[in-house]
């Protein structure tokens, strides 16, 4: 069933690049930072550390194709870094003098995603707002583990690789909405753009257990397009 969705996903992105020959038609590319992280069961409680933001790079490949004077449909392809952190650590008093101890575990999940994107300008003009809104696709093809200690300093990295399937899903399908802000700049458009990514599926698969673990994602990009076609 997900290699329909996606299939179809493919397909619809191909379909409206086949079709789109407007001169207004917009390629462009972006990158910027996803800054990653996860819901928490609420059964958890206080039995677990709370979860922190893992950041990662994130970048695409995007169509802007005009549906109306202010509407278009943003298809993407692109790359984003996923993940969860968990921070730990205390005190240790040596003589009056306090030594911080602690560590950190960092899930990170690399994933390629294609968002279905409405992108609606809010004023005309050389400077335009607009918001975008969305489904997205996403499939995790790599991903590891990576712990840190600290005191007086930092260790190095030690990674463990996830193998995904079983209780790990790499599928992934999500809401994304944001703001952006776009400004003429020679023959395309220079943009920054803050979006929000909210999962919807469980990224845990446990059975009988409802560990409801959904990834979250704030990513903000800086980006250029132009136009194509005739």
């Amino acid at each position: 069933m997900k290699r329909i969705v996606l299939a179809g996903v493919i397909a619809l992105f191909g379909l409206f690049a086949a079709q789109s020959t407007f001169a207004q038609v917009q390629v462009g590319i972006r990158g910027g930072a996803n800054f990653g992280f996860a819901s928490k069961p609420e059964y958890l409680g206080s039995l677990t550390p709370d979860f922190h933001s893992s950041i990662g790079p994130t970048g695409a490949l995007f169509l802007d194709i005009p549906l109306s004077d202010r509407v278009s449909f943003r298809p993407e392809v692109s790359y984003v870094r996923k993940g969860v952190a968990i921070k730990e650590g205390f005190d240790i008093n040596l003589g009056g003098f306090s030594l911080p101890i602690g560590a950190s575990i960092a899930y990170q999940s690399q994933q390629i995603e294609v968002p279905l994107l409405f992108k609606f300008n809010l004023s005309d003009g050389p400077v335009q707002p607009y918001f975008i809104a969305g489904p997205a696709v996403s499939y995790a093809f790599d991903g590891r583990i990576r712990t840190r200690g600290s005191a007086l300093f930092t260790t190095r990295p030690f990674d463990v690789d996830v193998n995904y399937g079983g209780m790990l899903t790499p599928w992934d399908v999500s809401a994304v909405g944001g703001l952006g802000l776009a400004m003429d700049a020679g023959a395309g458009k220079l943009f920054i753009e803050g979006r929000y990514t909210h999962g919807f599926t469980r990224q845990v698969q446990v059975p009988v257990v409802n560990v409801n673990v959904r990834n979250r994602g704030v990513a903000v990009s800086l980006g250029y397009s132009f136009p194509i076609g005739y």
